[in-house]
This record gives structure tokens, sequence and C-alpha cells, in this order.
């Protein structure tokens, strides 16, 4: 078998004995059944006039003021996904959506 066969079997290999899926899946079932919902926060900086209106009405205080007043998201997990800010934003600037625990593959030790 030539290397890059040799390489893809490796590579196949290692994705299918990988346990990330189940770890997904059982982290997903561990936050339904503690009603726990995670929310993504998207703030679109080329819109924002930094009002400083989502910063003062979330009632999580999940975003901290970058140097021109403007919201930076600095405690993405407290964010309960009331949207306050989302509605009250005048520049429709800021976006909040259900995210779902990480299904990346993180690297293992000893792969390259």
């Amino acid at each position: 078998m030539d290397s890059a066969k040799q390489g893809k079997a490796k590579k196949k290999a290692s994705l299918s004995d990988s346990s990330a899926p189940d770890d997904y899946w059982q982290k997903k079932l561990e936050l339904d059944k503690k009603g726990i919902q995670l929310f993504s926060q998207t703030v679109y900086a080329n819109w924002c006039k930094s009002c400083g209106i989502c910063i003062a009405l979330c009632p999580k205080n999940v975003y901290d003021k970058n140097e021109t007043g403007g919201p930076v998201v600095a405690r993405p997990d407290e964010c309960i996904g009331c949207r306050v800010c989302e509605v009250h934003c005048p520049d429709f600037a800021m976006s909040i959506s259900e995210r779902y625990p990480d299904r990346r593959i993180s690297p293992r030790a000893g792969d390259d």
C-alpha cells in the first residue's frame, strides 16, 4: 500500500474510532434533561453605532464594552436567549440564535 492510501486509511480509522459523536449526544441529552439551552450572540460591528443599549438592557450582563463603547461578547454561556438586545438594537446589529454543544473532534495526543 502506498503512503497516500495508508494516510487515508489511518485518517478513516481514527475518525471511526473517535467517540466525539457519542460525547456530543451525551452532552446534548444532559443539557436537555437539565433544561439548559445555549445561545450564540452575533454582533455586526460594521452596523453598530456603539450606543450601548444592548449592554445596558442585557439581564445577564453577557456583553462588555470595547474601546469605542460597542458591545463585546464576554460571557456567551450566560445568555438566556431573551433577545432583548436584538429587539432593542436600533441598527439591527445583533443576532441571537440557539446553538448546540460543540461537534468538532478535538485532536488526540499523537495525531498530527
